[in-house]
């Protein structure tokens, strides 16, 4: 049994100074995810009930000293995530109310209203934020479709009736095409005959799509970010909850710094479809890799 308990304490109410800045932002964001991903350890350990407690301060639910009050939004971050439905922000960081301004839309693309919601908070709410995060995750569905669009371009005509799809996958092929042209490199011109290409190209777009949206998101806020926030990006693995860049071990967390330079861009690519994630996807279903 796991119990995952939100808890008030009025005899030790929670103390939760906000983060100095970026480096500390992303420290506290990714303890939390460790947290997350190791609760079900004990179950899998045979150690018993494993209980994970959420401290929460009831003032930020309008709740206590300034009762009647509207509760002041205090968050110290932005995360442009994904809407899959298995992606709950703050319990991927292990949050409670408060501390994560939150933006999501399928395939975590960057459209207008993206922008200025997250325009909004750095204008209104900037003193609190110290690090803008973008958040893809694992066989993420937008960028599977664009994927599907980009291997079978006669897919595309499916989404030919429906603008707002096509937008968004759209937006995902410029990462799915960076991705094949970084597998090709990393494995020959043959590297679409193996088995796992598919998944695999899911995968290593996955991340650049991330890494992609989170450069824009440095260029295009570039004159207005303190220099204490830090702009990062991530994927969240639905099967080992962790949140990390596939170039890492499969239990490590971590968020990484993005560049607007478009060279460490490239590299990050190459170092993608050289990993040993992407080379466990195409030897799938009995390939091998070279």
């Amino acid at each position: 049994m796991l119990d995952i308990i939100y808890r008030y304490d009025p005899d030790n109410p929670v103390n939760r100074p906000s983060p100095l800045n970026g480096r500390e932002a992303c420290r506290v964001l990714e303890q939390g995810n460790r947290e997350f991903a190791e609760m079900l350890n004990p179950l899998h350990a045979s150690h018993g009930p494993s209980v994970q407690v959420v401290p929460l301060d009831l003032r930020d639910f309008g709740i206590g000293d300034s009762e009647g009050i509207a509760p002041q939004q205090r968050p110290f971050a932005v995360v442009l995530g994904c809407s899959d439905a298995r992606v709950p922000t703050e319990l991927v960081f292990n949050q409670a109310c408060n501390s994560l301004f939150v933006v999501r839309v399928a395939g975590n693309v960057l459209g207008g209203e993206c922008l200025g919601s997250i325009d909004f908070a750095l204008h209104n709410l900037g003193e609190s934020i110290k690090a803008l995060v973008v958040l893809g995750h694992s066989g993420c569905g937008a960028v599977t479709a664009a994927v599907d669009a980009f291997l079978q371009p006669r897919a595309y005509l499916d989404l030919a009736s429906s603008h707002p799809l096509r937008a968004i996958v759209d937006r995902v092929l410029l990462a799915v095409r960076a991705a094949a042209k970084a597998l090709e490199v990393a494995w020959g011109l043959d590297v679409a005959s193996r088995p796992g290409y598919r998944h695999a190209l899911i995968e290593t777009a996955v991340t650049l799509n991330a890494a992609f949206t989170a450069s824009t998101l440095r260029q295009e806020f570039r004159d207005r970010l303190p220099s204490d926030l830090d702009v990062v990006f991530g994927v969240y693995n639905l099967v080992t909850r962790r949140v990390q860049v596939p170039t890492k071990g499969p239990l490590d967390v971590g968020l990484a710094r993005t560049s607007e330079d478009v060279e460490a861009l490239f590299h990050l690519a190459d170092e993608l479809a050289r990993c040993q994630v992407i080379r466990d996807l195409l030897a799938e279903d009995g390939g091998k890799t070279a």
